[in-house]
């Protein structure tokens, strides 16, 4: 491998070469062995070094597929929140991916290198749900993504979500430790469950949560996560019979049609999880930047129209 793939982790590595590669078959071939880095086994969080050697088997995509992945993404600009020469954060809107995959031919980070086509380097530093929105770094220079990555790795990040909820959360539940197990489904879709301490299968999962308002039905959540596992929030949000509003994987499906029938407001159609505050130490002089997203239009929309509550603790069990 180059120096443009140093420190990258294997199975997004793979994901950038394979184009057009479903991710899943991505991950198949890393899990059976068949990836092999300097001669040995890898697993898909094996981060690759300048001077490895990986070894592909044979992957065949079908014409259609090659098709799509031979048309380039259109370019899009996002909102920016923040940039210099080591960085842009934007602000991701819900329903777009941040790669291409699984199904997507395209996301954020395609769309972004066809807007700038001078760009020598465009990585993600992390992830956010497609039906997730707000702060998302892109490092502009790879001595920005591994200082941040190692950033994220270690939980010198702070991040806050904004979290929309069914019902009155207890406001003595401000810790969630819940091991999560990530399997696929028949239709070979990512699913996370909530798990116990004896399941081997399960990681260790631990959620902050802290009210941010009240409303006649629904509770407004400041979240924050200490290990970052597939669908953490939603997952442990839903395991304590407080689902996220609008989430169409882990959520409440007839209170989703009501609200995008406009039951309590206007129309409200997609996941109220936003990515709110993003906290770091900045990858050249170190200085600690301090981001905020604001809540999208329809998010804040929906907040007006419902009718607020006391604040009073809720006496509901844990």
């Amino acid at each position: 491998m180059g120096e443009e793939s140093a420190g990258q982790r294997l199975d997004n590595l793979l994901i950038r070469v394979l184009k057009g590669v479903p991710k899943t078959h991505v991950y198949r071939i890393i899990r059976s062995g068949e990836v092999r880095v300097n001669k040995g086994r890898a697993s898909a969080d094996t981060r690759v070094e300048a001077g490895d050697v990986v070894r592909l088997p044979p992957v065949r995509i079908s014409e259609s597929v090659a098709e799509k992945a031979g048309k380039p993404a259109p370019a899009r600009e996002f909102p920016v929140l923040f940039e210099d020469e080591h960085l842009i954060a934007i602000d991701k809107p819900a329903g777009v991916a941040v790669h291409g995959g699984s199904g997507v031919s395209f996301g954020v980070i395609e769309q972004l290198r066809q807007a700038r086509p001078g760009a020598i380097f465009l990585e993600l530093v992390h992830r956010l749900d497609k039906e997730t929105s707000g702060l998302l770094l892109v490092a502009k220079k790879r001595s920005a993504l591994t200082s941040l990555q190692r950033q994220f790795r270690a939980r010198e990040t702070g991040k806050t979500y904004a979290a929309l909820v069914a019902g009155d959360w207890p406001a003595r539940r401000k810790v969630i430790d819940v091991p999560l197990h990530k399997y696929l489904d028949a239709a070979g879709e990512r699913r996370v469950r909530a798990t116990h301490d004896d399941d081997a299968a399960g990681l260790r999962s631990v959620t902050l949560v802290r009210v941010a308002e009240r409303y006649a039905g629904y509770t407004l959540l400041d979240v924050t996560i200490k290990t970052g596992r597939t669908h953490q929030i939603r997952v442990h949000l839903a395991h304590e019979a407080h689902p996220i509003v609008g989430d169409d994987k882990y959520g409440d499906f007839a209170l989703n049609k009501a609200l995008a029938r406009g039951a309590d407001g206007p129309r409200f159609e997609r996941m109220f999880l936003h990515a709110r505050h993003l906290s770091f130490d900045h990858p050249a002089h170190g200085e600690r930047i301090e981001l905020e997203a604001p809540l999208p239009p329809e998010c804040a929309a929906l907040l007006a129209a419902l009718a607020p509550r006391d604040a009073a603790p809720a006496t509901s069990p844990t």
